[in-house]
């Protein structure tokens, strides 16, 4: 059974809005599947299939003359010129609405197709891995509507409830949200640990090969090895340039293509706080932990548990889970930043939109140690913040102090 994915909503308000949406994000996170399930009734041409790439690209001007809406177009970034042809096609009609759909799991050909051929003219959405509330067929949970709405009343979170237990939540934790070995181990575990091992390799030897053929492989999988220790730090690109034997430009050549093809997330520093001397360098993590898991050969949640980047996984999948519920929601102008001072207070994830800042600290531990939280007090006081959220394992919400209150990781 398919799954409900929460930017479906998201993306059928779009495209009463806008011509064209594309819909973006890793390759086999279910692009494919949710277009399908958005409009079933619409041609459907994937240009990876040999056929539907000849059929379009011979001549994509006769194509679009006989297929003018009502078409969804999977692994766009196949084909860039299919932008600037279908600028042309949008704009012989430009009122009318919901007429395409495109994917890609490739951001640096379609995010340049987009900004310099349609600007204007197409909503994007960014798709990810299954979030714990779609694997298990659960609504979005209420937190996000509470804080991008801009509620002020701290209360208003003792409202929310889940159906989802903290073994489900730390089980997506250790396995990671990839929809088809989640839903085949459920039969076969074995096919799980095949599918991961393999997911890496094709990501090297597929994408990164097609998208940039220059691209010295050997040292792009050193590469990839070595940042498995760095996932949930703060990056050192001197340290990385030496321990690869390149330098640093090249480092952050790496970092900037394992980003844009949504292996990776780089999260920038929060610099708004004029009153304090902040740290400046990017942090960054593999944003699907099961991959990070398979990659450092963790077995299984026992031994993640005792391993010693329990703490640095843990947090970069709630910072993952909380993004990716962000995104479900219509809020614009979001953006998402980690705060750390020279003097080492620091916040986890800060993310910033209409309704202010909102400062997120996550704990692995079920119980928050007052001094643990100084970091979180400092940046609310220095801001001027409503309030602060502590994620962890606990097993209820509540206030840890006025401003401050404690959100367990199964209602996210």
């Amino acid at each position: 059974m398919d799954k409900i994915r929460h930017i479906a909503d998201k993306a059928n308000q779009l495209l009463q809005m806008f011509p064209v949406i594309a819909i973006i994000g890793s390759r086999q996170c279910g692009k494919s599947t949710l277009v399908k399930q958005l409009r079933p009734d619409w041609k459907y041409y994937d240009l990876e299939s040999p056929d539907d790439y000849q059929l379009i690209t011979n001549d994509p001007i006769a194509f679009f003359s006989l297929n003018q809406g009502n078409v969804i177009i999977d692994e766009a970034q196949q084909y860039p010129e299919i932008f600037q042809v279908l600028r042309g096609v949008i704009d012989a009609d430009r009122k009318n609405k919901g007429r395409f759909i495109l994917t890609g799991s490739s951001c640096p050909e379609i995010i340049k197709g987009i900004s310099e051929s349609l600007a204007g003219r197409i909503a994007t959405l960014e798709m990810s891995p299954f979030k714990q509330t779609e694997l298990f067929n659960e609504k979005l949970a209420g937190c996000y509507s509470v804080i991008t709405e801009g509620i002020e009343d701290i209360n208003n979170f003792f409202q929310l409830d889940t159906r989802i237990t903290l073994s489900q939540s730390m089980q997506l934790w250790f396995s990671g949200g990839y929809p088809e070995p989640l839903v085949e181990a459920e039969n076969n575990q074995i096919y799980y640990k095949q599918w991961m091992e393999n997911y890496i390799s094709d990501y090297v030897n597929r994408d990164i090969r097609s998208l940039f053929p220059r691209l010295n492989i050997y040292n792009f999988r050193r590469f990839l090895s070595l940042l498995a220790q760095y996932s949930g730090h703060q990056l050192n690109m001197s340290n990385m340039a030496r321990a690869l034997e390149v330098n640093v430009s090249t480092v952050s050549d790496y970092l900037d293509i394992i980003h844009q093809t949504f292996l990776w997330r780089n999260l920038q520093s929060f610099t708004g706080n004029r009153l304090k001397k902040v740290q400046k360098s990017n942090k960054g993590f593999f944003r699907d932990q099961g991959i990070l898991h398979q990659m450092l050969k963790i077995k299984n949640l026992d031994q993640l548990l005792l391993h010693p980047v329990a703490g640095f996984t843990f947090e970069s999948f709630v910072i993952e889970e909380l993004i990716r519920g962000f995104q479900s929601t219509m809020a614009t102008g979001l953006e998402y930043s980690y705060y750390r001072t020279v003097d080492k207070s620091e916040v986890d994830l800060i993310v910033e939109g209409e309704f202010g800042l909102c400062p997120i600290e996550i704990k692995l531990n079920s119980v928050i140690k007052k001094q643990s939280l100084r970091g979180l007090e400092n940046f609310i006081n220095d801001m001027d913040c409503q309030y602060g959220i502590v994620v962890n394992r606990g097993k209820r919400i509540e206030l840890l102090t006025n401003n401050i209150i404690q959100i367990p990781v199964n209602y996210i």
